[in-house]
């Protein structure tokens, strides 16, 4: 017999904010986090905008020896899992190591470590190289610091598809769970791309806004107007748990996690397959997966990038996938207020949806003022709906064809 999971914590740093509360307040605000580049001097750059995390002191949150020693991407997913270990009250130390793990998602590991480490070489050679580059650099550096934080044994994995990478993560830990090959995860994923380079790829590959007078309005999926995605940076984390465990120590449950599916568009390395094949079957079969039917779900949390090809095939996604229900679906992108966390993209808009089912409030899609006419399903313009919503999805694509989903809903 397939065993329940559901989310008992949940911890996010993200552009909108710090911890849950206050980045769900400003996403029921309609608020964006998106703002000109702080980090480094983007004056020579044609995209000047980015979401950041503002005000985060790693040395503050972990210590400054514990900070030193990490990346920002694993800096912000240690941050993120402390908050959602203490919201959920377990105390892994009086857990069976073996039978708790993380499996946590990221699309390019540590930038940071890596520019700082070429220049320090360009400087000075080979000596000048830090002996915690690899392991600062490496995608798996943040599992594997929350596997010893917390004296995890169980499996601790680093799922990289890209910005699907966070989805794909969630759904091996719900898989681990239900299979009964563990009975707690931490499972989400972090990025920190905002770095010079960073910014040069995207830009080269002319992925992003320039709408830098108005940093505010330049996330803005479904609209006629979008030019591109924006950059943002941040992580979000959360506890999975065993149902009946979960209940017994009376832990609050936010959500019940009832499918995930991953498939490919074996398409384009850029590009998502124009019709959205790859990314309806996906939705398929999470909802195959969960044993729902299409017109059991009510709230779609959208990948919706606000990109030109992207929004348009997610769009006749959901119409293949969910048929005349779609037009019946409230659909809306928090990528409108955070930008695009790339591979920590999937987890934070987990949360969200989440959050959605928990309050029964739909965080709207800003910026949606002019719908591309392609674009003609109910996306929830710019203020939050509140909705008894009990059954969600959320989409999640990837550079290279990667297509995730989850399925989630209320506890019945």
């Amino acid at each position: 017999m397939e065993r329940r999971v559901v989310i008992t914590g949940m911890g996010t740093v993200n552009p909108l904010g710090r911890t849950v509360p206050v980045f769900w307040e400003a996403l029921c605000a309609g608020r964006s986090g998106i703002d000109l580049i702080r980090q480094f001097d983007p004056s020579e750059f044609k995209v000047r905008i980015a979401g950041e995390v503002k005000e985060f002191d790693p040395a503050a949150e972990l210590g400054a020896k514990a900070a030193q020693r990490l990346d920002r991407f694993s800096q912000f997913a240690l941050v993120s899992a402390l908050q959602a270990v203490a919201e959920s009250g377990i105390d892994f130390s009086q857990e069976d190591p073996y039978r708790c793990g993380v499996v946590l998602g990221c699309g390019i590991g540590g930038l940071n470590e890596f520019e700082e480490g070429h220049a320090r070489y360009a400087q000075g050679g080979a000596r000048k190289v830090s002996p915690f580059i690899i392991p600062k650099m490496m995608p798996n550096a943040a599992p594997a610091t929350l596997s010893i934080h917390f004296g995890l044994g169980g499996a601790s994995t680093a799922v990289a598809s890209a910005c699907a990478s966070s989805a794909d993560a969630v759904g091996e830990a719900f898989r681990a769970i239900r299979g009964g090959y563990a009975d707690v995860m931490l499972t989400g994923g972090a990025e920190a791309p905002i770095t010079p380079v960073g910014l040069s790829g995207f830009m080269a590959a002319r992925s992003l806004s320039t709408r830098n007078e108005d940093p505010a309005a330049a996330s803005r999926p479904f609209d006629r107007d979008r030019d591109g995605f924006v950059l943002s940076e941040g992580a979000g984390v959360v506890v999975l748990e065993e149902l009946e465990r979960a209940k017994k120590r009376g832990a609050v449950i936010y959500a019940e996690l009832l499918g995930s599916a991953s498939t490919s568009d074996a398409h384009h390395i850029t590009a998502p397959h124009p019709d959205g094949i790859g990314a309806a079957r996906a939705v398929e079969e999470a909802l195959r997966d969960a044993r729902l039917r299409p017109e059991d779900v009510d709230y779609v949390n959208a990948h919706a990038t606000s990109t030109g090809l992207g929004d348009i095939a997610e769009t006749r996604a959901l119409k293949r996938a969910f048929g005349p229900h779609a037009y019946r679906l409230a659909v809306s992108s928090i990528k409108s207020m955070t930008g695009h966390l790339c591979g920590a993209s999937g987890a934070v808009e987990l949360i969200a949806t989440a959050l959605a089912l928990h309050h029964g409030v739909i965080p709207p899609t800003l910026n949606l003022e002019n719908p591309d006419p392609e674009c003609d399903l109910d996306y929830v313009p710019r203020e939050a709906h509140q909705s008894p919503i009990r059954r969600a999805v959320s989409t999640s694509f990837g550079f290279g064809g990667h297509n995730g989903c989850l399925v989630v809903g209320k506890l019945e």
